[in-house]
């Protein structure tokens, strides 16, 4: 079987329940999704429906209530809790709707921080660090600290720090939540164009439906379950069950998600000159 072939996230009959007053409250129910090496998936989802959640179970930050979710074939959470920290360490990459930078160091010491914390070289560690800024647009921007730098600068050294140990998997959280239109399409057009350039596997949880139609795979969180968001989608055949495939949001709320999509507005620009909806431009401020 080739690596292609090999989910290397594989998430079987997935629960996850909170015990809130007293009650137990069900948010994953009987969950199961397959995403392969090199996919880049948005995940949409009215609030509270899970999404967080779902990618807190993806980047073994939480543990589920049932199920299995196998991460290259191995049942990840069969490991000890040092052995998920060591796991998360060498193979994810978060990147979290608040940027987390450090205020006190550069965009270059931000970047190498991992490197330096993992014991690397400080030559080697700026070498790496320079690399990914580059890769990310902000070569000119090495030296400033984040209060010198835009929100979308600041996102994409967010990005930068997240890559630098060359993780399998890079997970966002709403990256773009605090970010204007054109900004966030312009995160969505850095995190399409290391997908292609680098491979890493791509999962992003947003709210916003125009910048989650530029990726090429989109799901919903309905009702605990993972559904396409257009019914019938041919790209999820063999990622989402069949009995899922052609079903229709549940929830209100995803319905109008679904609805939006459908509306004339303004479009974003993507890399290849594509007419996915939003605000024109993809620059990063």
């Amino acid at each position: 079987m080739t690596e292609r072939e090999t989910p290397l996230i594989d998430i079987q009959h997935l629960e996850k329940s909170f015990v809130h007053r007293g009650q137990q409250l069900t948010v994953l129910k009987d969950l199961n999704v397959r995403i392969y090496p090199g996919d880049m998936m948005a995940i949409m989802g009215s609030s509270g429906a899970g999404k967080s959640t779902l990618l807190q179970v993806m980047g073994t930050l939480d543990a589920p209530t049932e199920g299995k979710m196998y991460f290259g074939g191995e049942d990840i959470f069969l490991r000890s809790a040092a052995g998920l920290a060591r796991f998360r360490n060498q193979q994810i990459g978060f990147v979290f709707q608040f940027h987390h930078l450090l205020p006190e160091f550069t965009a270059l010491e931000n970047v190498m921080m991992p490197g330096l914390i993992g014991r690397m070289s400080r030559r080697r560690a700026e070498e790496r660090a320079q690399e990914l800024l580059e890769s990310v647009g902000l070569k000119a921007r090495v030296h400033h600290q984040p209060g010198e730098l835009s929100g979308g600068e600041q996102q994409r050294v967010a990005i930068a720090r997240a890559l630098f140990k060359k993780p399998r998997l890079l997970l966002a959280d709403e990256p773009t939540g605090n970010l204007d239109l054109k900004t966030g399409a312009g995160i969505h057009a850095i995190l399409r164009d290391l997908n292609e350039k680098t491979g890493v596997t791509v999962i992003v949880v947003t709210h916003d439906p125009r910048l989650a139609e530029t990726m090429p795979i989109r799901v919903l969180v309905d009702q605990g379950q993972l559904i396409p968001q257009k019914p019938g989608d041919e790209r999820l055949a063999g990622r989402l069950p069949e009995d899922v495939m052609n079903r229709r949001p549940q929830d209100p709320g995803h319905q109008r998600l679904v609805d939006a999509l459908r509306e004339e507005g303004p479009k974003l620009e993507t890399k290849d000159g594509g007419e996915d909806r939003a605000s024109s431009g993809a620059g990063i401020s």
